[in-house]
């Protein structure tokens, strides 16, 4: 797995960090959560179910990287 495909599945990214799907550029916000999936708002990135993916394209968490903002 390259450096960039690894950050979705690091353990070390802060609770508040958003990340965004390398495939489809799809942002996931903890604040937000994932309403199609019933992941509720405050759920950081870390904790979602290992079988979550993009909600856009299906992209595995493995293809999610933090974003700068």
């Amino acid at each position: 797995m390259s450096a960039f495909e690894n950050i979705g599945v690091r353990q070390d990214v802060a609770d508040v960090t958003r990340l965004e799907c390398g495939i489809c550029w799809t942002v996931y916000d903890p604040a937000d959560g994932d309403e199609v999936a019933q992941i509720a708002p405050g759920t950081p990135f870390a904790a979602l179910p290992e079988e979550w993916h993009c909600p856009n394209c299906d992209a595995p968490k493995s293809k999610f990287m933090a974003t700068e903002t």
